[in-house]
Order: structure tokens, then sequence, then C-alpha cells
């Protein structure tokens, strides 16, 4: 191991998704040097892209101090101003930014748009070699450094590698990490679709007996779908030809919408939880997807990656000069910061999950009396949602 003709770095990103490419961002105005290993540079998807996320105020603001906000397009970016969830029976629990003082709930953005233009922030970072199309064959560490073999015979160097390769991440495999996936047995079904009422900047959700379905706020008369259901039941909406899928989403939401034509097809992926029992190793770091997945009723899944790579970033760029990145210690500051908050995320959606998947009483009654109590509580919903907005 380290063989003098590979290429020394100072930190190894491998995956370029969100996480990655942020983190990357991060870095950008430090002393470091820092390579990111991709397999495919992103594309743009013609149209609208039905893989849709809720990004928090707390990393808007991340992603403006890493240039990438600004240069959004707008007109494809919705702001959430309010948000009402529905029980299965009778429970309502309403968000209103309004109320609680902030200017908007989440915003409402496509993967794609997101990931093409944190590539072009990368393209232009002067601290970040980008090596795409690559994958790689082979990590090891030593005591100075961990070494990465990829496929075209390439060796990279570096005082830190972080994974950010996904749930099923090859990096976090090649360190030996082993993790527990809890399938939910639950497919996540997605679509776009234009709707024939405005939905003036609310989002939608219903805890329904057959899965959880919300409706995200486009800009114009458009909403994103995310239906949350049994696998057998995801594959029956995967099958159904495209104006009876708009009958069975708009009947679901109780007509809210009028009527619905479809945006783009539907897809599907299968849900599950991820923990890992670490988030650092070794010169190993773990963000994003790598580290934790959890279920979508919250959507915060890719709040917790920016947030995985912002701290990150922010611990390494704080850094004397004289600790390496690598640092045991330093990486145990990193996992401690983070690991409350993805605990108590994961605990908390695994928990509604399965809240609201059992049949009968008294389940029934106590989940829609929670959200009427939880609704009739103004400083309760005052603080979830400030924790929501900083997450």
């Amino acid at each position: 191991m380290g063989d003098n003709s590979a290429m020394q770095f100072d930190i190894v990103i491998v995956g370029g998704g969100l996480a990655g490419l942020a983190l990357a961002a991060g870095l950008r105005r430090s002393s470091l040097s820092v390579a990111l290993v991709e397999g495919r540079a992103p594309a743009s998807v013609a149209g609208w892209d039905s893989r849709i996320y809720a990004i928090s105020p707390a990393n808007a603001r991340f992603l403006e101090s890493i240039g990438a906000w600004r240069h959004l397009d707008p007109a494809r970016m919705q702001a959430v101003s309010a948000m009402e969830v529905h029980g299965d029976a009778g429970g309502r629990l309403d968000f209103n930014a309004y109320d609680c003082g902030a200017g908007e709930l989440a915003w409402i953005l496509e993967s794609s748009l997101m990931q093409l233009e944190l590539w072009e922030t990368a393209k232009r970072q002067g601290n970040l070699h980008l090596h795409c199309p690559a994958r790689p064959i082979r990590l090891e560490f030593d005591a100075a450094a961990a070494h990465l073999t990829l496929e075209d015979g390439r060796e990279l160097s570096a005082r830190l590698v972080v994974a950010a390769d996904g749930a099923d991440s090859w990096t976090r495999a090649a360190a030996g990490i082993d993790v527990h996936f809890n399938p939910y047995d639950q497919l996540g079904v997605v679509a776009n679709f234009t709707v024939e009422r405005p939905h003036y900047g609310v989002a939608f959700q219903w805890f329904r007996r057959d899965g959880i379905l919300a409706w995200l706020p486009l800009p114009g008369e458009r909403i994103s779908m995310v239906w949350s259901t049994p696998t057998a039941h995801g594959r029956e909406l995967l099958e159904l030809a495209g104006d009876e899928l708009c009958a069975r989403v708009a009947d679901a939401g109780g007509g809210r919408l009028g009527r619905f034509e479809a945006l783009t097809p539907a897809a599907g992926f299968p849900l599950r939880l991820m923990r890992a029992p670490r988030a650092v190793g070794p010169r190993l770091a773990l963000i994003g997807d790598a580290a934790h997945t959890i279920h979508p009723l919250s959507g915060h899944g890719i709040n917790l990656g920016f947030q995985d790579a912002c701290v990150l970033a922010e611990v390494l760029c704080a850094k004397p000069g004289y600790i390496d990145c690598g640092d045991s210690a330093l990486l145990r500051s990193y996992e401690r910061a983070r690991k409350e908050e993805v605990v108590a995320l994961q605990a908390v959606t695994d928990g509604l999950h399965g809240l609201f998947a059992a049949a009968g009483e008294p389940f029934v009654g106590l989940r829609n009396f929670g959200l009427n109590l939880t609704n009739s509580l103004p400083v309760l919903k005052s603080l979830l949602v400030r924790y929501a907005l900083a997450t």
C-alpha cells in the first residue's frame, strides 16, 4: 500500500450525488485538496423530474452559502406556505409559515435540478479534481492514508475517504462497516400532475389505510405525488393507465384540487430503514444515504444528507492545519454532532409508520386523537415547525 505513483489528496469523496457534491462545494474555500469519484455525470431531465425533494429553510441557507442556491431556476422552485395533515378517521394537523414567523415551511425542488447545479459548481471549483466516469474497485487503509484504486488502474491516496455513494454504499462495505436494513414492504410511488385548481403553495398529506399519500406543490398548477404504500398496492398503481392513475390519485385526496392530468409517468422504489452502527471509521466518514435512510413520510431524508455535508465541511474547514483530516478525534466530533438528530428522526418516522400501519382499535383512535391534540396546542405546533425549519 502507499504507492508513490498514486495521486495525493487530503480528501476523496466517493459518490457525486446531492450529499457528496454538497460536501465538495462546502470545502471550496478551504486549502484542502479534494477528489470526487463518480460513475457518471448527471444528465438533464426532459420536462419535469418525478424525483422531488422538500428542502428545509436551513438547507436552503446551506446551499446558498456554498454558491448553488442562487443559480437555481426560480421558475422550477415552489415555496410551501402551509401544510395540511389528515388522519384516517377525522384527525387533522395544520401548519402555516406565517403563524410561525417564517417565510416558508420548505422549498420544493427537482432532484435533477439540484444535482446539475451542484455538478456545475464542482466543475468550477479550484481545489477539486473530478474523476468521472470512474468506478472504485479496491479500498485499503494504513496508518498514514486511505488508498483507493479505480477500475482503470488509477490510484488515489488521501488522509480521509468520505462515503457518499448511497444506501448500498460500496465504500462503506469495502471499509467493513455492516449495516442493518429493515424493509417496510412498501413502495414509494412518485409522479407529477397538472391540476385543475390552484394549490396556493399548500402541501397535503393523508395517512390512509392503504399508506401515506403526499401532494407537494410545484410551480403553476402542478403537484408532485409521493404515495408510500404496501408493495402490492404500489404495483397496482404502477400498472394503471395514465388517466386511471390520475383519477385514483385525485380521488384519494378527496378531489381537493379537481381533475388531474399526468405530467410524468409513475415510478416506484422500495422503502427501507437503514441504520449504521457508526458514521466514522479509521480515515473514513459516511454521509447521506450511505450513513442512514429513513421513511419518506417526514420528507427529511435529503435534509439529513445536506446537514451531514454541512457539519462535516465545517469540522474539516475549522481544523488547525497541523491536524490530519483523518484524525479519529476530529471524525468523532462530526459523528457526535450528527448522531442525535439522525437517531431521533429515524425513531420518529419509524414509529409513525408503525402507528399508522397498525389496523383496528385502539390504534385508529390513538393516532387521530394525537393529530387533533397537537393541532389544538399552538406552542407544540410551533416547536415542531421550528425544529423542521432548522433541520
